[in-house]
């Protein structure tokens, strides 16, 4: 999935408070979470940052305690504090969970399956 200036304005970002976890080589930094989007998520760059740009990440967003969305990410943007990452991967339980939040906070169903159907075309 690479990201293109126009995906940008393709995928509403929903404002979301999750604990939330990045991983890389074994380091973990718990970050907060800005907002995500079918495409990806924005976190605040943890004080304690030296992840490397070129190589992916893991993500988990911990929904509840039986419930996490997991993905894959790359870094696409570090800049006034906050990091900016595109999903790479992520399974069918966690785009369903994805999925859902993103109906919930739209309200609007049409918006929806045009952003879903956006993605599937990338």
């Amino acid at each position: 999935m690479s990201e293109q200036p126009s995906d940008r304005r393709r995928f509403r970002r929903i404002a979301f408070d999750a604990r939330t976890e990045l991983t890389q080589d074994g380091h973990v930094w718990s970050v907060q979470l800005v907002d995500l989007s079918l495409k990806g998520l924005l976190v605040q760059r943890p004080q304690e940052w030296h992840g490397h740009r070129y190589e992916s990440f893991d993500v988990d967003i911990h929904l509840d305690a039986e419930t996490d969305v997991k993905m894959q990410v790359r870094l696409t943007h570090d800049d006034h504090g906050q990091l900016g990452f595109v999903c790479e991967h992520i399974d069918l339980d966690s785009i369903s969970h994805l999925r859902r939040i993103i109906e919930l906070n739209l309200g609007d169903q049409e918006e929806l399956e045009r952003e879903f159907a956006a993605l599937l075309e990338i």
